[in-house]
C-alpha cells in the first residue's frame, strides 16, 4: 500500500495523508497504469453524469473531461509536456536543446505544443458522444501511465533527476508488468478500440523514445511527462476516428 499511495502522490493532487517513502515506488514503477485507472475514472465522471441525465452537450463535455484530468495531475504531467517543447522545437546542438528543455521559462515552443495537444485532445473528444467521452478518457488515462512506466524501464536518462533516480531502482522486465496492467481493459464491451489503444500507445512510446534519444541522448522526467499527454491525446484521437466512423 505504501508504494501505491506514494505513486498516487507523485502523479495527483488527492489527499492521501503525509508524503509516503517515495523509494517504495521508484523500486516497483510498473504500477503506473494504476494511477491511470483512477485518474482516468474520475476523468470520466463528467461524461458518465451527463449520459444518466441525457445531457449531450459534447463541447462542454470535453471541455469539463479536460480541465478535470489536468486539475486531478496537478498539471505536473502537462509541465513536462511544456518543457518538451521547449528543446524540441529549440535550434542548434544538443547541448542548447537541453537547456531550452531544462531551463525555468515558458517559450513559443511550449505554447505551441501545449496548444496542440490540448486542441487535438479537445477535437478528438467533442466528436464524440458523452459515453463514447468516458470510456475514451479512462482508457486513454490507463495507457498515458503505461507509458510512463515504460519511461521508467527503459528510458536511458542523459542527466541526473526523477527520471535517474527511478531508472535506477528499475528492471527491464518492468516493462512486462506495466503492460499486463493495462490488460484488464480487454474486459471492457469495446476490445476493439481498447486494442486500437494499446497499440497507438505502444508507438507513441517508441516515437517519443527514438526521439528523445535522438535530440537529447536520452530521457529526463519532462520527456516522460510529456509522453504521458501524447499518448493520451494519440489515444484519444484514434478512439474518436474508430468510434465516429463506425
Amino acid at each position: 500500500m505504501t508504494s501505491l499511495r506514494a505513486l498516487l502522490q507523485f502523479t495527483t493532487i488527492l489527499p492521501l495523508g503525509k508524503p509516503a517513502d517515495f523509494d517504495a515506488f521508484a523500486k516497483r514503477s510498473w504500477l503506473y497504469p494504476i494511477a491511470g485507472y483512477i485518474t482516468g475514472l474520475i476523468a470520466a465522471l463528467p461524461a458518465l453524469a451527463a449520459w444518466y441525465l441525457g445531457f449531450e452537450n459534447s463541447s462542454i463535455l470535453a471541455a469539463l473531461t479536460l480541465a478535470l484530468v489536468v486539475f486531478i495531475t496537478g498539471a505536473n504531467h502537462f509541465d513536462g509536456l511544456l518543457d518538451f517543447g521547449d528543446g524540441l522545437m529549440a535550434h542548434g546542438s544538443r547541448e542548447k536543446r537541453i537547456r531550452a528543455m531544462t531551463d525555468r521559462t515558458t517559450g513559443a515552443g511550449a505554447l505551441a505544443l501545449g496548444i496542440m495537444v490540448v486542441l487535438i485532445s479537445y477535437a478528438a473528444l467533442s466528436s464524440m458522444t458523452a459515453l463514447q467521452i468516458a470510456f475514451a478518457v479512462f482508457i486513454a488515462e490507463v495507457f498515458g501511465k503505461m507509458t510512463m512506466g515504460l519511461f521508467s524501464a527503459l528510458g536511458k536518462p542523459f542527466h541526473d533527476g526523477i527520471q535517474k533516480y527511478i531508472y535506477d531502482f528499475s528492471k527491464r522486465r518492468f516493462c512486462i508488468y506495466t503492460i499486463l496492467l493495462t490488460l484488464p481493459l480487454f474486459l471492457l464491451p469495446a476490445k476493439m478500440y481498447v486494442g486500437a489503444g494499446l497499440i497507438t500507445a505502444l508507438i507513441t512510446f517508441l516515437c517519443l523514445l527514438f526521439l528523445a534519444r535522438k535530440l537529447f541522448g536520452g530521457v529526463n522526467g519532462d520527456v516522460t511527462g510529456a509522453g504521458n499527454e501524447l499518448t493520451r491525446m494519440t489515444v484519444l484521437l484514434v478512439c474518436a476516428i474508430l468510434l465516429v466512423s463506425a
